[in-house]
Formats: C-alpha cells, sequence, structure tokens
C-alpha cells in the first residue's frame, strides 16, 4: 500500500476515535447527572448546589462505576480499531477531569474529600472492564461467526 492510499482512512479513523471518546463521556455524563437528578425528584437527595450525606454519596459512586463501565464499554463498541486502548484512554480522560475537580473542590465545603478521590480512583478500572467486556463479546462473535462457517465448508 502506498501513503496516498492510506490518508483518506486516517482522518476518517481519527474523527471516528473522537466520536467514541466523546460518545462515552456523553452517555456517562446523562446517566450520572440525570440519576442524581431523578433521586432529587424523588425526594430521595437534596438538590445538586447541596451538600450530600455520605450515604449518598457511596450509593452515587456505585451507580457512578455502573455508568463508567457502561461508557467505557460505548468506547470501545464505536472504536474503529484498538477497542481496548480506546477505552483506557476515555478513562485517562476520567482521572484526570476528576481529578482537576477534586483539587478544585478540595478547599470548598461542597463536601468530603474521599468522594472526587474515589471517582478518580474507579475511571481507569472501569475503563478496563469496559474495554475488556467489549473484546470479550468480539471473541464470542468471532466464535459465533467460525462455527457457522465451519459446517458450511466441510459439504
Amino acid at each position: 500500500m502506498n501513503a496516498q492510499s492510506d490518508s483518506p482512512s486516517r482522518p476518517s479513523r481519527l474523527g471516528r476515535s473522537i466520536v467514541a471518546l466523546f460518545a462515552g463521556f456523553v452517555l456517562g455524563v446523562v446517566l450520572s447527572v440525570g440519576t442524581d437528578i431523578g433521586l432529587h425528584k424523588l425526594g430521595l437527595a437534596p438538590a445538586l448546589n447541596q451538600v450530600w450525606s455520605n450515604h449518598l454519596l457511596l450509593f452515587a459512586t456505585a451507580y457512578r462505576t455502573v455508568y463508567s463501565v457502561i461508557a467505557s464499554y460505548l468506547v470501545a463498541r464505536l472504536a474503529p480499531n484498538r477497542p481496548m486502548g480506546h477505552a483506557l484512554v476515555g478513562g485517562a480522560v476520567g482521572f484526570l477531569l476528576n481529578v482537576l475537580g477534586a483539587v478544585a473542590a478540595w478547599n470548598s465545603n461542597l463536601g468530603p474529600h474521599w468522594y472526587p478521590v474515589a471517582l478518580a480512583m474507579i475511571a481507569l478500572p472501569t475503563a478496563w472492564i469496559g474495554g475488556k467486556m467489549r473484546l470479550m463479546r468480539l471473541m464470542q462473535l468471532q466464535t459465533q461467526t467460525s462455527t457457522r462457517v465451519a459446517p458450511e465448508m466441510s459439504r
């Protein structure tokens, strides 16, 4: 292959990578903030601008962990190649954003310090789990495809 035939696919792959990362970020934010608002509307949590109790923050950490895995799976699913790499890049961005949020909120009265630290700590493991789930699904699809083709080839 020459350089000219490779060049059109590179911008396309880069664009798809950016879309995958953005889609995962948007999904994670929509699910998290949507759940926060839903809990408030149900009377189970205070408004978003008020301090949440430790037990509510623990619950928020739990659902954000699940949502981070789902968002990372989406990133890996939409990635044009290297799904695990894309999921981990998304996790690294999430880690960085959570660290910046922790630093910005550290000297304020927004809540306990453990919460933003916990969110930063789960960013990469949840990204790895989401990426691994996608790789496992790809292996499953590959196995299903090869078992369907094998009987036809034996005829």
